[in-house]
């Protein structure tokens, strides 16, 4: 199947083209038929899958059609960064068309927010917005959403991980009852079902590769004590001829720590994390992007908002506490049908956590030797607690719970 084959309006089609869209992905291919007939969809699929062009290419050719310059869809998503991820794909696909778009959320300038009550209130096509900035609006009474066609979840599940549930209640008042409402999450869980159940009207549903990393990507890990880790993630960077490496740990102290390491290395890095202001991490992302620097630190804040190609390698310095969020760290790479590398540090304290992702994806992760300079690592004894004793420094040591 190609993207021609959906009857897409010339100027979208020449939008396509010049990204080089050809093939639709599976999320796509049966997404965007059930969105262009106007129905209700409920998607499961996994990072990467192409989730942002199923909703966004069907609800732009619907725009471009009915010629309106009014508020036509609101699209509501947990971070900044996938804001502006789906804000560049909207520029990309809606370059020769006439609709507009804007991306909504905090930490921004005065400037900024009058750019969104102007957007807001004079109709921009498309709203991007987390819900925080948005209810923001909302509460300063001037932002009328009368006209809205389609409302669009993304990402769900981690909302309402987030806390997000009231918020998307309340944002969910001020629309039309009468409305399409697209749900995309990486998730089936209860707590999905419910809220579908609550804002869907006799949804279709899509399931993709629910809960399993791509296809392309090579996963491995490694079994270190806590003292090995910084020495192993050198020698893993060390020489790597790859033009994008992300590496995620666990919390923004870390993750710093892990930039002054590896910068007097020498190694071509930066860090993302929330101490950072908005500008500040619009800036890196942008290096980053554009290939001028080599490697990220991150938390899991990036773990579903970043899309960018040739991601090669992705490294867990700490296994995410939950099982769902490696399936997200390791979808930044072997995106779109291409192949990369995901490898996972395991501490003798996380080994618990790593075994419930092994249980998740339904597959045991190879362990792989460390290099011999390294000294030996923990055997793998995921059903063992374990309590870091007290004590002088030196060698790591672990003692099981009685």
């Amino acid at each position: 199947m190609k993207f021609s084959d959906f009857n897409f309006e010339p100027e979208l089609m020449e939008g396509l083209s010049s990204m080089n869209f050809e093939k639709p992905t599976p999320i796509q291919e049966l997404s965007i038929p059930i969105i262009s007939a106007g129905k209700d969809i409920i998607g499961c699929a996994q990072t990467g899958t192409g989730k942002t062009a199923a909703f966004l290419l069907p609800v732009i050719n619907k725009i471009i059609k009915e010629h309106k310059h009014v508020v036509n869809t609101l699209i509501i998503v947990p971070t900044r960064e996938l804001a502006v991820q789906i804000d560049e794909a909207m520029q990309g696909f809606g370059y020769f068309t006439p609709v507009t778009a804007i991306a909504i959320f905090g930490g921004k300038d005065g400037i900024s927010f009058e750019q969104e009550k102007k957007a807001l209130t004079q109709g921009a096509n498309i709203i991007i917005a987390t819900p925080g900035r948005l209810i923001a609006h909302l509460n300063m009474g001037y932002v009328k959403f009368d006209s809205i066609e389609h409302l669009i979840l993304d990402e769900a599940d981690r909302m309402l991980d987030m806390g997000f549930s009231d918020d998307l209640n309340k944002i969910i008042s001020f629309l039309p009852k009468q409305r399409q409402t697209i749900m995309f999450s990486a998730t089936m869980a209860p707590k999905i079902r419910e809220l579908a159940k609550k804002i869907l009207n006799n949804p279709e549903q899509v399931n993709i590769a629910v809960s399993k990393p791509a296809a392309g990507v090579l996963q491995g890990a490694y079994l270190v004590y806590n003292t090995q880790k910084m020495a192993l993630l050198k020698s893993l960077l060390t020489g790597k001829n790859l033009s994008s490496i992300l590496i995620f740990s666990s919390t923004k102290d870390k993750v710093k720590e892990l930039e002054r390491d590896l910068l007097r290395s020498k190694f071509n890095i930066a860090a993302i994390h929330s101490d950072l202001e908005q500008d500040q991490r619009t800036e890196v992302l942008r290096q980053f992007k554009n290939k001028n620097i080599q490697m990220l630190v991150a938390t899991d804040v990036l773990s579903r908002g970043i899309d960018i190609d040739s991601i090669g390698l992705v490294i867990n310095y700490d296994v995410p506490r939950d099982a769902e969020d490696y399936i997200h760290r390791v979808g930044r790479t072997a995106r779109a049908e291409t192949t990369g590398v995901a490898l996972t540090l395991i501490n003798p304290e996380d080994m618990r956590k790593f075994k419930s992702i092994e249980d998740l994806i339904g597959d045991e992760i190879k362990k792989l030797p460390l290099p011999p300079q390294l000294g030996e690592g923990p055997a793998y004894e995921p059903n063992k607690k374990f309590e870091r004793p007290q004590g002088r420094g030196g060698k790591p040591a672990f003692r099981k719970k009685r």
